[in-house]
């Protein structure tokens, strides 16, 4: 399926390098409309490997960065070219996982606020619903495809650079090409239930996620040393302790003594793990290098649309339904549309901070405008409200019943390994202070979602919604998921 992504359909415009390109036989190229030109950036081209559902086989694909910008630069907010001399520049910022459900949505956001964008991603979370035959509730477009209509839409151009940040000559080059002066990091395997699967899955997620974030620090200390990291960790980082929840760190006395340390660790997964791991690696490379950095743990993320992914059916977002990436308000919304219960994993007191996808933009923007100091790793907790599960299905059973839904709620065997009745109280003023204006959970939102729902409602695959992934009863051997 990968292949079918990056097939041929149309003929490229090329720039003219000194560098020697290799062209590997019956290979294509990538996949565009007849009416998009597309300029490639000076970048040898690169072997990115992926795994299809037999761990033992895999096809190499030929990549190269991919821009869908012209010469000369944009005005922002305009139609119109500048020549780069001119000193006004928008900031640089590149977007690593912007093809996904946070990162697609960040980097609209941002190339509509004139910052000048280019997206990093190898495409590999399209190829896991392939390989689980999953699919997102909405249609969703080509990455290609995406960027061409916003650009129809906008004027604004966005640059594409396809590949793996675990290949370090491949981001090596990105990062001389682009030069950003901010990296938002999205590009990591984000589901635990995907991390719980089996023993391959779980160590890829530890690989790509550790490996790929070691890289993109190793890039900034060695090509653009002012670089502000805007890493989007978890709150899962935390688990839930029997105490409030601090931004990052905590003041702690002990026999007699008083020191300020990060906050302790709890991680429920193998994917919360990876994400410790890269704040433990991020805090250092601070305190060693000089990196700047601001550790984003984010809540649980809802919703659908932002005012940029609401512009065109091409560019709207994924949502995902299912038990291995979809989260627990979207889930719901989906279920309750198709007449399916609501799925309240054990007591239903499991307690988490949620956020509306159209904050996820806007802390993200918050914290690339007021960026962290040289040597600082600072940790922002980033959500907006906290619910329990059987919270979020009383309110969706409400709002299911003003549309005339009959929704209803059953519980079933808890598939993770966690508390289901917990204390939990979690700091989130820093982005406030900011001047983060959030959108609370109201019922016109709720009901938007369960419109979408409904809407696409003959998309849905009734067999993806119940668990299928147990955190005691993870394997050794592959598992495959069956059509």
């Amino acid at each position: 399926m990968m292949a079918r992504l990056l097939s041929t359909s149309c003929p490229l415009d090329i720039a003219s390098s000194s560098r020697s390109y290799y062209k590997p036989s019956n290979q294509g190229s990538i996949s565009l409309s007849s009416s998009l030109s597309l300029r490639i950036s000076r970048l040898p081209l690169k072997k990115l490997s992926i795994y299809g559902k037999k761990s033992q086989r895999h096809c190499t694909i030929y990549t190269t960065a991919v821009s869908t910008s012209q010469e000369a630069k944009t005005e922002p907010g305009t139609g119109s070219y500048r020549s780069s001399s001119e000193a006004s520049t928008p900031k640089k910022v590149m977007v690593i996982g912007g093809d996904g459900y946070c990162g697609w949505a960040t980097s609209l956001h941002l190339s509509n606020k004139n910052y000048e964008v280019a997206i990093v991603d190898n495409l590999v979370r399209r190829l896991f619903d392939h390989q689980l035959g999953l699919d997102s509730l909405t249609p969703i477009s080509s990455i290609h495809n995406r960027i061409r209509r916003w650009r129809s839409l906008t004027g604004k151009d966005i640059q594409l650079y396809v590949g793996d940040i675990c290949d370090f000559e491949f981001l090596s080059e990105a990062f001389k090409s682009f030069e950003p002066d901010a990296v938002v990091h999205f590009g990591e395997q984000r589901s635990a239930p995907y991390s719980m699967i089996d023993r391959s899955r779980a160590i890829f997620t530890q690989q790509n996620n550790v490996i790929g974030t070691l890289n993109v620090l190793f890039a900034i200390k060695e090509f653009k040393e002012d670089c502000h990291l805007v890493k989007l960790g978890t709150m899962g980082e935390y688990g839930t302790p029997n105490i409030d929840i601090e931004e990052g760190y905590i003041t702690i006395t002990h026999n007699g003594r008083t020191d300020t340390l990060p906050y302790p660790k709890q991680a429920s997964s193998f994917y919360h793990l990876s994400k410790v791991h890269d704040s433990h690696n991020i805090a250092f490379t601070c305190k060693a290098w000089g990196i700047r950095a601001t550790d984003l743990n984010q809540g649980v993320v809802y919703g659908l649309r932002t005012d940029e992914t609401a512009m065109h059916e091409e560019l709207c977002n994924r949502l995902d339904y299912d038990a291995v990436f979809g989260t627990a308000l979207n889930r719901f919304c989906v279920q309750a549309a198709v007449d399916h219960p609501l799925t309240v994993y054990g007591k239903g007191g499991q307690t988490r901070g949620y956020l509306d996808i159209r904050d996820t933009v806007q802390c993200v923007e918050l914290a690339i405008a007021n960026p962290a100091q040289q040597g600082e790793f600072r940790v922002f907790n980033q959500f907006t409200e906290q619910f329990s599960v059987n919270q979020l299905a009383t309110l969706v059973t409400k709002a299911g019943e003003k549309l005339g839904l009959q929704v209803r709620t059953i519980s079933v065997p808890n598939p993770r390994v966690e508390a289901e009745e917990h204390y939990y109280n979690a700091k989130h003023t820093k982005l406030v202070e900011l001047g983060l204006k959030p959108h609370l959970l109201s019922d016109s939102l709720l009901d938007s979602l369960l419109n979408f729902a409904v809407q696409y409602k003959d998309r849905v695959d009734t067999k993806q919604i119940m668990p299928s992934v147990s955190w005691r009863k993870i394997g050794v051997k592959p598992k495959t998921v069956s059509a």
